[in-house]
């Protein structure tokens, strides 16, 4: 999917994150996030010096089992693999499952209309199928 480099860089939301680890512990880390028109960066540090991990939004299928308890607001991403990350972030102001939901959908639009203008411009080009597509019909 094309897009410009102001809009793959476009910051939409950034702060701070709770992961939960994989490990058998499964401890709550705390991450400085930023997420962007197609990509949600994690750093393990403040000042962004460490080397961030990226979940690409072409790679998550959908924001999953959110649920609010006390200060916090539990969320898992699932991604096309069906790997399932664990986030949680404080209450009403830090509402990163909405905004991550939202971005994400708004990528699975852009990338919609894509494949439809290619679709529409590779049938264009070539008459021959149309033809015999139109000859077809009813």
């Amino acid at each position: 999917m094309k897009m410009s480099a102001e809009e793959m860089s476009q910051v939409l939301k950034e702060g701070e994150l709770e992961k939960r680890s994989d490990n058998l512990l499964q401890l709550w880390k705390r991450k400085t996030c930023i997420l962007t028109t197609d990509s949600l960066n994690m750093y393990a540090d403040t000042q962004k010096r460490s080397k961030g991990k990226e979940l690409k939004l072409q790679s998550i299928k959908k924001v999953d089992c959110v649920e609010r308890t006390g200060k916090f607001v539990y969320f898992t991403i699932v991604t096309t693999d069906n790997k399932e990350i664990d986030f949680r972030c404080l209450g009403e102001e830090n509402c990163w499952n909405a905004v991550i939901t939202m971005a994400l959908i708004d990528y699975q639009n852009r990338k919609a209309i894509q494949d439809f203008k290619t679709r529409q411009d590779s049938e264009s080009a070539s008459p021959g199928q149309q033809e015999r597509r139109m000859a077809r019909a009813p």
